[in-house]
């Protein structure tokens, strides 16, 4: 099957799992960027959770269909909630360390059959990370205030 070939099962729906605000920061900059609708994402914050009450949260918002978890760290209790979340791996899924290019990716792309959107998540997520190279004029010979 194609990177581009989709199922007939409905849409992958998105979970962003983090500590604090930063889940609602993320859906909230996905959807001015893309202008998807709520269905497509959905933020849950641990802030003032209890492990129980994320866990319902995180389920409830997962649904009955295919689900990709996306959390902000590989530890701590967004990871364990969106572990247990998804103990079936044929429906649900966890990719740990968001960020915002692979977020919009999936937006675009979350027709595609879960194991090949996760695959393509972690490339585009990977791929977006880089570093800008110094300049040399910044870099490298620097003086003394002195001369």
């Amino acid at each position: 099957m194609s990177e581009s070939a989709v199922t007939s099962d409905p849409p992958v729906k998105g979970i962003v799992v983090t500590h604090g605000s930063m889940c609602h920061g993320m859906v909230d900059a996905v959807r001015k960027i893309a202008g998807v609708d709520d269905e497509a994402l959905e933020a849950v914050s641990n802030d003032g959770r209890s492990p129980e009450t994320l866990l319902e949260a995180v389920t409830r918002a997962a649904g009955s269909g295919p689900a990709l978890i996306f959390t902000d760290l590989q530890t701590g209790s967004c990871a364990l909630t969106a572990r247990f979340v998804c103990r079936d791996p044929g429906n649900r899924q966890v990719i740990f360390g968001v960020n915002l290019p692979m977020l919009l990716d999936f937006v675009f792309h979350r027709e595609l059959p879960l194991p090949a959107l996760v695959e393509r998540l972690l490339a585009q997520g990977r791929s977006a990370i880089r570093s800008l190279e110094p300049s040399i004029s910044r870099g490298g010979n620097r003086t003394s205030a002195g001369g």
